[in-house]
């Protein structure tokens, strides 16, 4: 999107900003709606969830998380699914009503199939799904947009499955830079790998996919070429779920948008130095220094450095010529904080 402003084209909304809602939700079509409108208020581009069919992504005897204290993973995960009409009526809510996109990352081959049926027009990859080969080829053999995140791939398994996903029909592909860590320290958050993906996968969008907490990581990613931010959303810390301590809330979400977008408004807008400084006439008065006597000076008396002093307002001599006027004779006496002109000179 462009706005036009004093004669010129300013750039805003160049990052596509996603909130990951996950399975926060705890499979209430009411709740998710409130987690998307709040998400929408701060600005977002894109919301995000997941999509979980427990029998087609797991077995029974896979270890869950140690954050499922009070159920398994498959009391969660069945507990929080959607129906396919619940998920078209997020979709309409959420593109309908409010005008941001809605996708979802898919966990199983099935996950596709319920999400192709529901409409979806883009796919996010889960990092721990980057080496499922089936599911990559799968995803890109319907023609979307796939968002690919990093966070547990080796630059090996990353390189196989760009080429997955690309040789499979994949033709609008972004690489997120991710550290799976949950939270993730700054030091941890690899924005050094932004540079590295750009050079690697030259004509392909770079993204970040943030886990730690605050705003100031995604921000710099921002800084230094991320065309997408994508960062776990809740309305509250508090909530039950895996991801909502490590989350996001709306206040803090709307300031990481907003930060973002004035980022974006000075990046993608120059000065001339010169000109900037031909408006600052009545500021270079206020502010700068003038040429003054430091004491009496008697008529005809020559001037030593001691002398001067200098002191504002900066509409006399200025401060930076005061070699032009050492040894020079003034006319007449003069007192203390005499502001000089050149006129005071023989």
């Amino acid at each position: 999107m462009a706005v036009k402003s004093s004669g010129r084209i300013v750039i805003v909304n160049k990052t596509y900003i996603i909130a990951e809602i996950g399975n926060t939700h705890e499979g209430s079509l009411g709740l998710a709606k409130q987690f998307i409108k709040a998400a929408s208020e701060c600005g977002v581009n894109a919301v995000k969830m997941q999509t979980h069919i427990f029998d087609a992504e797991s077995l029974p005897s896979a270890p869950s998380p140690s954050y499922f204290l009070s159920e398994t993973r498959k009391e969660y995960f069945e507990r929080t699914a959607f129906t396919i009409e619940q998920w078209k009526e997020l979709k309409r809510y959420c593109e309908g009503e409010l005008s941001v996109d809605f996708f979802s990352s898919p966990f199983s081959l099935e996950a596709v199939d319920l999400l192709e049926e529901v409409g979806m027009s883009a796919y996010k990859i889960a990092s721990g799904e980057v080496s499922n080969i089936p599911l990559l080829e799968k995803i890109a053999k319907t023609g979307k947009r796939v968002l690919l995140s990093s966070g547990m791939s080796s630059w090996a398994e990353l390189d196989r499955a760009v080429e997955t996903l690309q040789s499979s029909g994949c033709k609008e592909l972004i690489v997120l830079q991710c550290t799976s860590e949950y939270p993730c320290p700054p030091e941890q958050s690899g924005l050094n790998v932004l540079s590295e993906l750009k050079q690697r996968y030259q004509n392909i969008q770079i993204g970040y996919s943030d886990h730690t907490l605050g705003v100031a990581v995604p921000l710099a990613a921002v800084i230094m070429g991320a065309n997408i931010i994508e960062k776990h959303f809740t309305l509250s810390k508090e909530m039950y779920g895996s991801d909502a301590k490590n989350s996001t809330e709306p206040q803090d979400f709307k300031r990481l948008v907003d930060e973002v977008r004035q980022i974006e408004l000075a990046l993608s807008n120059t000065i001339d130095k010169d000109e900037k400084v031909k408006n600052l006439g009545d500021m270079k008065v206020i502010f700068e220094k003038s040429i003054v006597a430091s004491c009496e000076i008697k008529s005809n008396e020559a001037l030593k450095l001691s002398m001067l002093a200098f002191k504002k307002p900066g509409d006399g001599i200025p401060a930076g010529d005061y070699k032009k006027i050492l040894g020079k004779k003034v006319k007449r006496q003069t007192g203390k904080n005499h502001k000089f002109t050149w006129e005071d000179f023989q």
